[in-house]
């Protein structure tokens, strides 16, 4: 292999590995939440927390990893400018729901230039998640 077969190889990985993160992101900032007709806790024990010593099977370890990754990816999505910002959460949005519906007036309006202002932030996203090692 080449030097620029590798490199494309591994940015290919890199845009697989953001896709992942971003769906996984826009889900964590908007879970699916079912709604009852009253409060799930008691105003009494409302700031009471179980342990979590025991608790690693039902996955509360797991669910407490992917928060701090999913804290990570949105403190470098808040580094990026408001265009590519944006370009992200639509992004993000697309992806969780495996459609691409979603627009935002915000870009630009001509489709090539919208996927350019896409590319381009998916790129700087890339870069910062590396940096901030939360992508190999």
């Amino acid at each position: 292999m080449t030097m620029t077969e590798t490199r494309d190889r591994l940015l290919e990985l890199r845009q697989e590995q953001l896709d992942d993160l971003l769906s996984r992101w826009d889900h964590w900032l908007q879970p699916v939440q079912v709604s009852r007709g009253h409060a799930s806790s008691s105003a009494g024990c409302g700031l009471y927390r179980t342990s979590r010593q025991y608790d690693d099977a039902n996955g509360a370890l797991d669910d407490q990893v992917e928060h701090h990754v999913m804290q990570g990816v949105q403190a470098c999505v808040e580094k990026m400018g408001i265009e590519h910002r944006v370009a992200i959460h639509v992004e993000a949005r697309n992806l969780r729901l495996g459609l691409s519906v979603w627009r935002s007036p915000r870009l630009p309006a001509d489709q090539q230039q919208a996927r350019a202002v896409v590319a381009a932030a998916r790129l700087r996203m890339i870069t910062l998640l590396c940096s901030a090692g939360l992508m190999d």
